[in-house]
Parts: structure tokens; sequence; C-alpha cells
């Protein structure tokens, strides 16, 4: 553990370096006054073998804060120390200064210590033998080699494996943090699929209601309001079980196999537009569907569910927004690069309509366009004139099916009624922003 540097105040020494600098010192005085030495008598002998010892004690507080100028008056004090009669204290000390060089000091200094003290034992090692010539001076290689290359080994030893158990900490911090991300980003997507679904599920019933209790208590008429009421009753009915269906899903705790529920497909788009027309039968609008998918062939269940969903809430804002006349439901497969898509397009008047509405927050667009976008594909929707000069609402989703493969013939299902139809889209890839106001 470094000390911590505080701007305008002291560093104060680490409580351990303290101790060893304090054990040190006692030691070098009860080694002298007990009259052990390494060495015999050199130029300077009695009291003098101390100074070395309380320099060396006194770099020992900051091994850790500065451990580069510690260890170069270290180096001075072991030299010194060759001067007098030695003392093991002084020796101890310095080798731990080298330690301490290694493991606190700088990435650079921790690679330059141990080669250099590497490099000194073996060229006073070979030098020795060169002087001495004799197999003794391998004494003094290997008594440098302990005091220098050995503690500069371990603690270059010892920061590797400091270092890789902190980088295992920041990888483990990463992966968890990675972790949470990914769960909050799928908590999120969940959050936007429920939202979804309980929206495109949901809204057509209660947008009808919505309209037709409207209808009931602004006409005086026995009949309608008891037409009114049956619709009402009807979309009422129908939007429970749904609702039940859903909190069903939801409340599953994955302990027990759920009853499956059938996703809605595109086989069940004539029963979606007759429910439109009874829910707008009083709107004067006529559903139209183009049905051009190849027979007997079944596109994948996602992209199914994403056109059933599509149709479903532009039939919906058809009954909220769309002017009195004629919606449109076009879906045909083409082939595109090799490939195959979906286009599902809705188109219906657009401009003032006489009755009741229901009011709309723009969510439903936002729904649509995040399911073609989870598939890859292109949504767009807004106004359009078409080729007579009128201003229609359209909406065009172009989604990825597959490979190329064999269309069948174009069936007709006209169906009249009421309830106006936001339309869809434009073609181009990432078309531009869609004025949200159905």
């Amino acid at each position: 553990m470094t000390a911590s540097l505080r701007p305008g105040r002291a560093v104060r020494p680490h409580r351990d370096d303290v101790l060893i600098a304090s054990a040190g010192l006692l030691g070098g005085v009860v080694l002298w006054a007990a009259g052990v030495h390494t060495q015999g008598p050199r130029l300077w002998n009695g009291a003098w073998v101390l100074v070395p010892v309380v320099v060396m004690a006194a770099m020992e507080p900051l091994r850790r804060t500065a451990p580069a100028t510690a260890l170069a008056v270290g180096t001075l004090a072991l030299v010194a120390d060759q001067f007098t009669r030695g003392s093991v204290a002084t020796v101890v000390m310095f080798t731990d200064l080298v330690y301490a060089a290694v493991l606190y000091g700088t990435p650079a200094a921790a690679r330059r210590v141990p080669r250099v003290t590497g490099l000194l034992t073996i060229a006073a090692t070979v030098g020795f033998l060169a002087w001495f010539r004799t197999a003794d001076a391998l004494l003094i290689g290997i008594a440098l080699g302990v005091v220098g290359f050995t503690p500069a080994a371990t603690g270059a030893l010892v920061r590797n494996h400091r270092d890789a158990a902190e980088t295992a900490r920041l990888r483990t911090r990463q992966v968890a943090l990675l972790a949470e991300i990914d769960r909050s980003q799928a908590v999120t997507a969940e959050r936007a699929r429920m939202a979804r679904e309980l929206h495109d599920m949901v809204a057509n019933h209660l947008s009808a209601i919505a309209i037709h209790s409207t209808a009931a208590l602004s006409l005086d008429d026995a009949r309608t309001t008891r037409d009114a009421l049956t619709v009402i009753r009807e979309n009422s009915v129908e939007g429970l079980a749904e609702m039940r269906r859903l909190i069903g899903i939801l409340r599953d705790s994955g302990g027990g196999d759920p009853e499956p529920a059938a996703a809605p497909s595109l086989r069940a788009l004539d029963s979606l537009l007759a429910q439109a027309g009874t829910n707008g039968a009083a709107s004067g609008l006529e559903f139209v569907l183009d049905d051009g998918l190849p027979g007997g062939r079944a596109l994948p269940a996602p992209v199914e569910l994403a056109a059933y969903r599509i149709v479903q809430e532009s039939l919906t804002n058809a009954l909220k927004h769309a002017s009195p006349g004629r919606v449109f439901v076009g879906l045909a497969v083409e082939p595109v690069d090799g490939a195959e898509e979906l286009t599902v397009t809705v188109e219906s008047l657009y401009g003032d309509r006489p009755g009741p509405r229901a009011p709309g927050s723009g969510a439903g667009l936002v729904g649509m366009r995040e399911r073609v976008a989870l598939l890859d594909g292109v949504f767009a929707a807004g106004p359009v004139t078409d080729g007579g000069g009128r201003r229609i609402w359209r909406v065009r989703a172009r989604v990825p099916v597959g490979t190329t493969g064999t269309t069948g013939t174009t069936g007709t299902t006209r169906i009249t009624g009421t309830a106006g139809l936001l339309g869809a889209a434009g073609s181009a890839r990432n078309a531009g922003k869609v004025r949200e106001g159905r």
C-alpha cells in the first residue's frame, strides 16, 4: 500500500516502514555493542560502524514514498560500510531497500534494477575470479547476488503477481459492469416489447369503445344507442380476454409449462378487417384487402406477427382519425437483390372527419417503427398525394423474409364499414422522420 500524497502537506511514512527502520537501527546498535561485525579492522573502526546503520535506517521510512532516493542513498551508505568493520543490520536494510525500489518504484525502475544488479553480480564474479584466480572468489559473487540481485528479483516477482491480481480485479469489475449494462438493456428491451404488445392488443378495442360511447352520448336515438352499446360490450369482452392473456404471461414464473398462446398471423387479417368494419360502421369507410402473399406459403413467425400488428395498429389509427372513404390494406412479397421482402401498405383518406374522434398519442407509430427495425426492415408513415390529387395517409413497411421463392396469385377481399386508416410509409431505407400526429 502506497502513502497518499496531499498537496501542501508532508508525506507521512507508512507505519510498517517506521517499524522496519526502528528494528534495523536497534539491531545495528545491539550488534555493535556485542562486538559482532562482518569485517576485520578497517579505515574507520569503533563507533563509525553506526553511521551507515543510522543512514540506512533513516532511508527505510522512504522505501514506499521515494524508493529511488532511498536506494541511491542506501547504496552510498553500503559503500561507506565497507570502510568500517561492517554491520549485518546495514546489509539487511539495504536488501530491503532494493526490494522496495522494485516493488514500489516506477515501472522503468522495476525493470532496470534487476538488470543492473544482475549485471553487477556477473561482472564482479568474473572480475574477482580473474583477480584472485581462485574458486573462493565465487563466494564474493554469491554474496553480491544475495545482497543485490536476489531482493531485486524477489521484488519483481511480487510486483508481477500484484499487477496480475490488480488486472484480474479490474477485469472482474469490467465484466460485472458489462453484465449490469446487458441486464439493463435487456430489461429496457423487454419493457418496450411489453409496451408494444399491450398497446397493439388493447388500443384497438379501447378506441372503438371511446368512439361508440361518444356517439351514444351525442345522439338521442334508441337504436343507435343500442348498437353502440353492443359494439362496446363486444370490444370490452375481447379487450379483457387479451389483457388476461398478457397478464398471465407476465405472471408466469417459469416453474411450470405455461399454456401456449397462438401468435396472430396474416391469415387472420380478414377477421381483423371485419371487426374494424363493425367498429366503424357509422364512419362511412370501405375496407379493401389486397392479399398478394404466395398461396399456401407461411412466412417466418416474427415477420407475420410484425405485419399483423402493423395492420392492426393502422386500423386503430384509421378508426380514430381517417376521413370517410376507402381504407386500403395491401400485402405483397417481392424479390429484392436475390432475397424477398414483405411489403405491407395501408392507405386512408387524410383530412378532417365528422363525428366523434378518439385522441392519439403517437405511441402506435413508435411501436410500428420499432417492430420493423428489430427485423432489419424499412418503415415510413405520413401524408402523401395520390394520382388523383387526393391527400392520403400512407403507412408502408418492408421486412426481409428470406431467399427468393415462388409467388402466388393475388386475392382481393372487400369489406364495407367504417374506420379511417392511417397509412404507412416511404420505401427508401431508413426513411425520414414521421410526423406522429396520429
